[in-house]
């Protein structure tokens, strides 16, 4: 099989997939988000959507695609698209409640992890992460990449729901819930963040390339910050980066 990246693939009938790695990797998704970007602010004609993943671009089209495949490759070719900075994109504080049961699943990621409740904690709420891809539900985020000793594998059964804003760990990544649902990855905390809102002036509250941080609070100041949240952020604070 053909390893060499990145390379255009089509996807289903009115689409082409750009791929950057067949694997997650901290440099491909940054490579992603600049390309995406990139097409965004000047794109091709024909092209009418684009959105990016773990380690590659959709882009898809109207009519018979022309030659979208040779612009694409022209693009890619223009310059060395790792190097690109990220675009703009913001800064998000989101306050998240540990363990107990905001976090049924702490103790036994912890376990896995090497690493007490307490250090699992400071971990996970010390780490400023990027939102890697959205995907499974509308507004829902998969962040990292977290360091080695959090490559958890998923669980070998469903948990059969969580919670809307459960934060759930596995494959070195962190899952924003935007939905109650089952999983697979492990429940180390909940927030109150509204991932989707179709009622906010900007319903899906992330975006890929945005960094977060999971601030360690209290089950009841959880609750009262994002009882004065009125844009259903769960508290959070935001700022934009360049």
């Amino acid at each position: 099989m053909d390893e060499t990246f990145p390379r255009i693939e089509p996807l289903g009938e009115a689409a082409l997939l750009v791929r950057f790695a067949p694997r997650l990797d901290d440099a491909a998704n940054r490579t992603c988000l600049a390309f995406r970007a990139s097409l965004e602010e000047n794109r091709p004609e024909g092209v009418v959507e684009t959105a990016s993943s773990l380690g590659s671009v959709l882009v898809r089209y109207e009519g018979d695609g022309g030659n979208l495949d040779d612009l694409l490759r022209e693009r890619l070719a223009a310059c060395d698209w790792a190097r690109v900075a990220l675009p703009p994109r913001r800064f998000w504080r989101i306050p998240c409640s540990y363990g107990g049961d905001d976090g049924p699943q702490l103790t036994e990621a912890a376990a896995m992890a090497g690493v007490s409740e307490a250090e699992a904690v400071e971990a996970l709420s010390s780490a400023r992460v990027r939102v890697l891809a959205l995907g499974f539900a509308p507004g829902m985020p998969y962040l990292g990449i977290l360091p080695d000793v959090w490559d958890l594998p998923r669980q070998s059964g469903l948990t059969p729901k969580v919670p809307e804003g459960a934060l759930v760990v596995a494959v070195r990544q962190l899952v924003l819930f935007g939905t109650a649902a089952p999983t697979g990855w492990r429940q180390v905390g909940r927030t109150m963040f509204g991932c989707f809102d179709p009622s906010r002036a900007r319903p899906v509250a992330l975006s890929p390339g945005d960094e977060v941080v999971f601030e360690a609070v209290t089950s009841a100041e959880m609750q009262d910050r994002a009882a004065a949240d009125a844009d259903r952020h769960g508290g959070a604070t935001v700022e934009d980066l360049t």
